[in-house]
């Protein structure tokens, strides 16, 4: 009798690698940070057990952004920008936004993600960058608003993609650039805010006087292993699946909420 892949099937995999992305921070002075970042190999699981995948969605006007999931790993949403407040805690944290008071960028998750930057500007409004998965958030000052921290690349998929960057400041209408990675820019002269890149969970960049906001990006999660074990059959959530991207792997890439069971 032939055994069947999937679970309960003749060569299961017993541990996988993952990346698990958060969403990223809205932005208001100060800039989104972008959602907490984890990933590893090696991570043990159990045939025939279903495990949960939730995407956290980005965070809208001055809010954080929603948790990811795989399993028992947490990344925390990134951290929200300030109004005339320090940036907001998350899994990087938000950029400070001031207009006269000097403030602190929001404080990383430990193994997650780098803090925001802190604004210093004493006479103008003023914008800090988000902490990215790589780089902290650039400070701010009374003629200069904070780049986006840089985001972390990742080749889980076969292909080297930088993702989570934290989203750009801006002083007096005049904006930086997000974080590497997908961080949205902020406001500058007749452009908006830039939003954070979808499912790269990269912060929003800030607004100053045209209105609207820089929301974060959603999240995302990755999980691969190698094809000498069997692809995992009984899935939910309609993930995208390859066993080409990455030459020996199956790889899932889950943009929205669902389940894997290997």
């Amino acid at each position: 009798m032939q055994l069947l892949a999937g679970p309960g099937g003749a060569n299961p995999p017993t541990a996988v690698e993952y990346l698990v992305i958060a969403g990223g921070g809205g932005s208001f002075t100060g800039a989104g940070g972008a959602g907490g970042y984890r990933t590893a190999s090696g991570f043990a699981v159990t045939p025939g057990v279903s495990l949960t995948v939730t995407v956290g969605a980005g965070g809208g006007t001055q809010t954080q952004g929603s948790n990811s999931v795989f399993s028992s790993i947490t990344s925390d949403g990134g951290g929200a920008g300030g109004l005339n407040s320090n940036g907001g805690n998350g899994g990087s944290g938000g950029g400070a936004g001031t207009t006269g008071t000097a403030r602190s960028g929001g404080t990383a998750t430990a193994g997650q993600g780098n803090n925001g930057g802190s604004s210093t500007a004493s006479g103008n409004s003023a914008g800090a960058g988000g902490g990215g998965a790589g780089a902290v958030g650039f400070n701010a000052n009374n003629t200069t608003g904070g780049a986006g921290g840089a985001g972390l690349a990742s080749s889980i998929t076969g292909t080297s993609v930088t993702r989570a960057g934290g989203g750009g400041g801006s002083v007096n209408n005049f904006g930086q650039a997000g974080g590497s990675g997908g961080g949205g820019a902020g406001e500058n002269g007749a452009t908006p805010a830039g939003n954070g890149a979808v499912n790269t969970g990269s912060g929003g960049g800030t607004i100053f006087a045209i209105g609207g906001v820089g929301f974060g990006g959603s999240g995302v999660v990755i999980i691969a292993y190698s094809q000498a074990f069997d692809q995992a059959a009984a899935t939910t959530g309609s993930p995208t699946y390859s066993g080409v991207s990455r030459s020996g792997f199956h790889v899932y890439t889950f943009t929205g909420s669902g389940s894997i069971t290997f």
